[in-house]
């Protein structure tokens, strides 16, 4: 009887050690697979080449070869004015192939188009014009020009103070005008001190330039700066002395007199009478 336990004991441990060694070969299998698959999976993101700025580069300087680098970024990653040749960025060399930085630039930054001339373009305002743009200046102070807040490229609303029908009127007459320039300077300039200007130049249509001369001979001009991606418009603002004070209109009206002629001798009398509605 004992031989028999023992031997069933012997069976059973047997097969439970035989099953144990199975599940830890299948396990260890399991986890070199998937460790070789691991090792060989390679992730495959499309790059695409790029040119950033190589050192710190100032409004007006010309770019040139030892101020560019190029570097590798992933496909979605690249500006869509950014430029990918040599070539094109910088011309063949010759004499009038040459671009001059309008927007200053840091280390690392994307050399991109709006931040650059076209070939042979120095970085004058009036590479700043669009198609049908003219620039013109206006005439500010501390006040009037955002207490030397404004930089180029900044997009203000211009107020006309100046009398109206006998009054004192102060108007929002256009929004949204684009600065290119302030004093003579058309670089960005360090935006970390202000400076007060005397002129602001700014883009516009022959229209509205026809509207800011006759609203600065005619009275006073004030900016007012506009956050950088506001793109709202307002209804018609137009403030009065007494829309500032809170005061109503007052409208006097005269009480109607109604008389008739008469005649006594050579004398004319006018005699008062009820007057009929």
């Amino acid at each position: 009887m004992r031989i028999v336990f023992a031997l069933v004991l012997f069976v059973g441990v047997a097969i439970a050690g035989g099953a144990v060694y199975l599940a830890m070969e299948r396990f260890n299998q399991y986890e070199t697979a998937l460790a070789d698959k691991s090792k060989n999976q390679v992730v495959s993101v499309a790059m695409k080449t790029v040119y950033v700025a190589a050192e710190d580069l100032e409004y007006g300087q010309q770019l040139t070869k030892d101020g560019i680098r190029a570097i590798q970024v992933p496909l979605d990653a690249a500006p869509e004015t950014a430029f990918t040749e040599e070539l094109v960025l910088l011309g063949t060399g010759q004499d009038r192939d040459f671009r001059t930085v309008i927007r200053a630039m840091d280390v690392g930054e994307f050399i991109m188009s709006t931040k650059i001339t076209g070939l042979g373009e120095d970085a004058g305002v009036s590479s700043r014009l669009a198609a049908g743009m003219r620039a013109f200046a206006i005439s500010v102070d501390v006040a009037s020009g955002v207490s030397g807040f404004l930089r180029p490229g900044d997009n203000v609303d211009v107020y006309w103070t100046g009398k109206h029908k006998k009054e004192i009127v102060t108007k929002l007459i256009l929004e949204s005008l684009t600065l290119i320039a302030i004093d003579q300077s058309a670089g960005g300039g360090n935006r970390s001190r202000a400076t007060v200007a005397r002129t602001v130049t700014v883009a516009a249509n022959a229209r509205t330039i026809a509207s800011l001369v006759q609203a600065q001979s005619t009275g006073k001009l004030l900016l007012s700066l506009r956050g950088v991606n506001d793109l709202t418009t307002s209804d018609e603002v137009q403030i009065t002395k007494d829309d500032l004070l809170g005061r109503d209109e007052i409208v006097v009206t005269k009480e109607e007199i109604c008389t008739i002629k008469t005649r006594k001798g050579a004398e004319v009398i006018l005699i008062p009478i009820p007057c009929s509605n």
